[in-house]
């Protein structure tokens, strides 16, 4: 059940994460609502997780898938584009992510 919080937990911080762009600094309230509810799940379900998995592994998932689909967000909803770096630097961190889950001892798989 805990790889169904992580995984909720990452689409509702990528969903907050991309309303923050539209939201307008706060002043558009349909956006702000995403925003601050999106975190909010996001934040509850990530520490229900903390009770079996570690810290660290939990939080290089959620931070590294959430960055790769935040990227694919702007590209996708802001026509947002990245250059061969950026390309390879995300890469490089999903890549750790598919790591830790497929090789570390550290996740816990139950």
């Amino acid at each position: 059940m805990q790889w169904l919080w992580l995984a909720v937990a990452i689409l509702a911080e990528v969903t907050a994460t991309s309303a923050l762009k539209s939201s307008d600094g706060f002043r558009r309230p349909g956006p702000s609502v995403v925003v601050v509810g999106g975190y909010a799940l996001s934040l509850y379900l990530l520490s229900l997780t903390l009770d079996v998995l570690p810290v660290g592994v939990v939080y290089a998932i959620w931070s590294g898938v959430g960055v790769a689909l935040v990227t694919l967000a702007g590209r996708v909803f802001f026509k947002q584009k990245l250059d061969r770096a950026a390309i390879i630097g995300i890469g490089m961190i999903v890549g750790g992510v598919v790591v830790l889950q497929l090789f570390s001892n550290a996740v816990g798989h139950n």
